[in-house]
């Protein structure tokens, strides 16, 4: 004891013990909340790889492009055989990984090349983006 009114120092027995325990308490409930989003991450990959099933069948075929775009998660850019395209955005990288997989299109690393040449744009997007640096009519 350090003096009078002061408590006694924990052994380090005590505090081992307490920690290991109080750890061995937090892991149980982290387990069950991973399960938990596991689960919901295998339900979003296929509500996802139901959409890109769903455009896939509207243009013929479609081959997509997983890209990171940060806190936002993942851009799973799609382009139908007609040469339409669209994205959809996954919550994380994995699950778009999961979608693309589980949707069963070829994916491509990069979006150039070959790939990037399937893309055929219309006027609403030359005004949309490049056409209004170039002089294009702004739409609302």
């Amino acid at each position: 004891m350090r003096g009078q009114g002061h408590a006694p120092l924990p052994s380090p027995f005590d505090l081992l013990v307490g920690s290991i325990l109080a750890m061995a308490d937090t892991q149980q409930v982290d387990e069950g909340a991973g399960a938990k989003q596991t689960a919901r991450a295998e339900r979003r990959a296929a509500r996802l790889a139901k959409e890109i099933d769903a455009f896939a069948g509207a243009h013929g075929g479609a081959e997509g492009q997983v890209a990171y775009i940060g806190q936002r998660g993942a851009r799973i850019v799609l382009v139908g055989e007609d040469g339409v395209w669209g994205d959809l955005v996954a919550p994380t990288y994995d699950i778009a990984e999961k979608a693309v997989q589980q949707a069963g299109i070829t994916v491509h690393e990069a979006f150039d090349g070959e790939f990037a040449g399937k893309v055929k744009t219309g006027p609403y997007e030359w005004t949309r983006m490049a056409g209004i640096q170039v002089g294009g009519k702004r739409t609302p």
